[in-house]
């Protein structure tokens, strides 16, 4: 019997000037463990000169995670951060009570030709640390754990497993796993796992029980102990999840509560532009109606 317990096919969503390919929140899965959101972006070329930019926008309640394989992105934070993204390191910026950043392509890099690919992930924050004070995380792609296992190349992202932990502070029990294959490969991995656990297909494809799954897919594990999967040669998948909350969580644009009147006090706050405010930057995203 399989062990895959849903899949979710990525669909289509517009943020502006750029579409993404959207696999969570989902109509019958909101998180998988602590993870309420993941868009993949691209693989995009902006060959006439055309721009990245989100201009400032809020967040409460959770942790963003930006991971990319191509491109760069200049993030700048209400906290005075500015920092440029590049592809295999890891930006972790935890709002809390409240934050503001923007992303935009780097001065170095506009009107350009360049490419865009990577992924955008927010991890929802436990009630008690809702309200935290934000911050932010930047971590080189050397400071992650990287090694060989089973004929694969795993990378720890962000969170623990297999008896080591990534440098990115995060907040809850949880992992995220980038894992590539140069030859076909099985890995059993149940036993380093815990909580829920979801596997996203970025490219390749693999087998379960004897059923092909290819990209654009997350499979969500009925029971993460069993997990076991092969590898097509080529292929690269991320591993994530966690223990999940025992609250529900609402999800309203950028706000991520365990309580509406949380989401609707932010709203009113971002109407009325009492957020903090990015040194340098006067635009800012309307509320969506």
């Amino acid at each position: 019997m399989s062990n895959i317990d849903l899949i979710i096919e990525e669909r289509e969503a517009d943020i502006g000037n750029f579409l993404v390919g959207r696999l969570l929140p989902f109509r019958k899965k909101r998180l998988v463990g602590p993870f309420c959101f993941i868009d993949h972006m691209g693989p995009v070329e902006f060959t006439d000169g055309t721009d990245f930019d989100v201009p400032p926008h809020p967040h409460i309640g959770l942790s963003t995670l930006t991971y990319l394989f191509e491109g760069s992105i200049m993030h700048r934070d209400s906290l005075g951060t500015a920092i440029e993204i590049k592809p295999g390191q890891v930006n972790w910026m935890t709002a809390g009570k409240g934050i503001v950043h923007s992303e935009r392509t780097p001065d170095h890099l506009r009107g350009k030709p360049k490419g865009m690919h990577g992924l955008q992930i927010w991890v929802a924050l436990p009630k008690d640390k809702e309200f935290m004070e934000p911050s932010f995380f930047h971590a080189g792609e050397d400071q992650l754990p990287t090694w060989e296992q089973d004929g694969v190349r795993i990378t720890l992202v962000a969170g623990e497993a297999f008896g080591k932990r990534s440098p990115v502070p995060v907040h809850s029990p949880l992992y995220f796993l980038d894992i590539q294959s140069t030859e076909r490969s099985t890995l059993e991995i149940g036993k380093e796992l815990f909580g829920e656990s979801g596997l996203y297909i970025l490219e390749g494809a693999i087998v379960n029980d004897g059923e092909r799954f290819g990209p654009k897919q997350i499979l969500v594990s009925k029971n993460p102990d069993l997990c076991a999967f092969t590898l097509e040669p080529g292929t690269r998948v991320f591993l994530f999840g966690g223990e999940p909350f025992p609250e529900d969580r609402h999800i309203h644009w950028n706000f991520v509560a365990t309580e509406r009147a949380t989401i609707e006090e932010a709203r009113q706050r971002w109407m009325a532009q009492d957020f903090p405010k990015i040194e340098g930057e006067t635009e800012w995203v309307p509320l969506p109606g």
